[in-house]
């Protein structure tokens, strides 16, 4: 069994930080592409950005230039830095992954963290 675990959420005022973490575990073989999504409600579900083993990323326009999306191979961690948060930010993020066990490759989902930017 795979899981992501992710942690870092929280109430933030526009224009502060926040750092999401997300720690996959497991019987892992080998871990390929890594994202954030995100979900604010009566939305739906949107990629944030995501970042393949080799390093390349890709983000959602909304995101460009305040977000940062990096990875530590070594710990099987994922992290989504965060600046310049606006209201239309908040949202449930969700980590995800392309998971290689023995058995297969498919994708894996994290249970979400809550980020609410508000004053």
């Amino acid at each position: 069994q795979v899981q992501l675990v992710e942690s870092g959420g929280g109430l933030v005022q526009p224009g502060g930080s926040l750092r999401l973490s997300c720690a996959a575990s497991g019987s892992i073989v080998r871990i390929h592409t890594m994202g954030w999504y995100r979900q604010a409600p009566g939305k739906e579900r949107e990629l944030v950005a995501a970042i393949t083993s080799g390093g390349s990323t890709n983000y959602a326009d909304s995101v460009k230039g305040r977000f940062t999306i990096s990875r530590d191979n070594a710990k099987n961690t994922v992290y989504l830095q965060m600046n310049s948060l606006k209201p239309e930010d908040t949202a449930v993020y969700y980590c995800t992954g392309t998971i290689s066990t023995i058995y297969r490759t498919t994708g894996y989902w994290g249970q979400g963290t809550q980020v609410t930017v508000s004053s």
